[in-house]
């Protein structure tokens, strides 16, 4: 049996073995992993899921588990898993390059494969909200290879900054994103 102490933030490994045997995931002790430390084991405690989709779904079903007005039928934690593959496909697989306007940029985002689908769902969504904080004006061109995404301001002030921001930087603004998946979870939304 596989034992392992937590001290001072250090995992201590205590077993027969062989040192993949005890690191191996199929064959851990669950039950002592998910023991809180005690007092005798003095060191912080791991608190990340290990993977943001990963936490981000866990996050959504303790939300939907707390709530006594949860609706079970219409419940869809898989649609919400397909949107972080669509945001994982964009954010570590798209390629975009940028081009200036006067008062701001046009992001041209391709892919390949399933990469293409995830950025015409996510710039055609994202985009289309309008909680910005910005009086920016967003417009997506879907193409052949993902989507070509102008950003423009009223203010020509504005265009170095739309510009330095990019396309990635512009994404992750508002506040949409969290409100947006819990209602994919409930059931509530599709992307």
């Amino acid at each position: 049996m596989n034992k392992f102490l937590l001290l001072t933030g250090m995992l201590v490994l205590s077993a027969t073995g062989s040192p993949a045997q005890m690191m191996d995931h199929a064959t851990m002790n669950h039950d002592v992993a998910a023991q809180p430390a005690s007092q005798s084991q003095p060191g912080a405690v791991p608190v990340e899921a290990g993977q943001s989709a990963y936490a981000a779904l866990g996050e959504a079903v303790r939300i939907l588990l707390a709530d006594p007005q949860t609706d079970w039928s219409a419940v869809d934690v898989d649609a919400l898993r397909s949107h972080l593959i669509d945001m994982d496909n964009v954010t570590l697989r798209a390629t975009v390059s940028k081009s200036k306007l006067p008062n701001g940029a046009v992001f041209h985002v391709t892919g390949e494969g399933p990469v293409i689908g995830s950025i015409q769902r996510m710039t055609t969504s994202h985009f289309a909200q309008s909680d910005l904080g910005k009086p920016w004006t967003m417009h997506v061109k879907p193409t052949a290879t993902g989507a070509d995404v102008t950003v423009v301001s009223s203010d020509p002030a504005d265009s170095a900054q739309i510009y330095g921001l990019g396309f990635f930087g512009i994404l992750t603004m508002g506040s949409h994103h969290q409100p947006h998946h819990l209602m994919m979870a409930r059931g509530m939304m599709h992307h």
